[in-house]
């Protein structure tokens, strides 16, 4: 585990509260999508076949020629971003990156999960965190679009885990992954269900007020398919966890579910693509105490950082971030 000192944020932007909502709060959204004008404008929206019938979104926007020129790396890999939970593809910490890589020279792709973003009517069957298969599938299907370029995986929180787990299957499915990096990754879901039920009551809403939104959006788009009733006003993330896992998941227990999705133990044991963690030890969400309970292959590195919350690692609130900066660098081979 290597700690980052060069992440050093103002005093007013320090605490890993103000840190963590910072990533999703609204009034910064005017800001950060007026500089993404250029990553946004040259997306173009892909419906990837993933197997099995399902297809998920994504969105795909081509380096411009002149930061390739300027970046002099005709090989720089295309980068896949995916959001975390109940985020999307427009999720203000993934536009910010992708905007930022765009400028690098890099071909960018923001991946929706199953049932995020304006997805719902997509795949009949809900989502839930164990559906790796056709995360790979979307990820497969893009190499396959794009054979020339190599991947690079990043993801934020659930998506995060969702890479990791992915670079960790790539030898075996025949992907050709060059790096993946989780910053702020879900590690031990049972650790984190805990966090939120005795931390911040902001945090709990939140999630609940979102997937409570999403699940709504899932009964209208499936007329008949789906009946959720007093579950989405209940206000409960442990009962509506366990409910929907229990009917939805083709999980029998929950403690089997959150099992399928961790990261911790001997999960990414087998790791062979060059990956990296970020975490912050304030992490209000992903206790970092976790951490020790990874697996740590020759090819995972674990960088921490003192503060920075749960996906935020904020040292200004204009232009790229530390995180988006720190991507950057890896990816370019480059000290961060």
């Amino acid at each position: 585990m290597s700690r980052h000192p060069e992440f050093d944020p103002p005093r007013w932007l320090r605490g890993e509260h103000l840190q963590s909502i910072l990533p999703s709060f609204p009034g910064r959204r005017p800001l950060v999508e007026r500089r993404a004008r250029p990553v946004l404008a040259a997306s173009r929206e892909l419906l990837l076949d993933c197997g099995d019938g399902v297809r998920l979104q994504a969105f795909h926007a081509a380096a411009p020629p002149a930061a390739r020129a300027a970046c002099r790396a005709p090989g720089r890999p295309t980068v896949v971003l995916l959001h975390g939970w109940e985020g999307s593809a427009r999720s203000l910490y993934v536009l910010s990156l992708a905007q930022t890589l765009h400028e690098h020279g890099h071909d960018v792709v923001r991946l929706n999960l199953r049932d995020h973003g304006d997805t719902h009517h997509l795949n009949r069957e809900l989502f839930h965190s164990c559906r790796l298969p056709e995360v790979v599938g979307a990820v497969r299907r893009l190499q396959a679009l794009m054979p020339a370029q190599p991947l690079a995986l990043a993801g934020f929180s659930l998506g995060g885990n969702f890479m990791l787990r992915v670079a960790a299957e790539a030898p075996a499915v025949g992907l050709r992954i060059v790096r993946a990096i989780g910053i702020s990754p879900v590690l031990d879901p049972a650790t984190s269900m805990d966090a939120l039920e005795n931390g911040l009551a902001l945090y709990r809403r939140y999630f609940i007020h979102k997937w409570t939104r999403s699940l709504r959006r899932k009964q209208v788009a499936w007329p008949g398919a789906f009946e959720f009733g007093e579950l989405l006003s209940s206000g409960d993330l442990r009962r509506m966890t366990r409910e929907l896992v229990l009917s939805h998941s083709g999980f029998t227990d929950v403690a089997d579910y959150f099992r399928g999705y961790a990261i911790t133990g001997d999960r990414l044991a087998g790791l062979q693509v060059p990956s990296v963690i970020v975490a912050a030890d304030d992490d209000p969400i992903i206790p970092s105490v976790d951490l020790a309970r990874i697996a740590r292959p020759p090819a995972l590195r674990v960088v921490t950082t003192a503060t920075g919350g749960h996906c935020g690692f904020f040292d200004r609130l204009s232009g790229p971030g530390w995180v988006d900066r720190f991507v950057a660098a890896e990816l370019a081979h480059e000290p961060a």
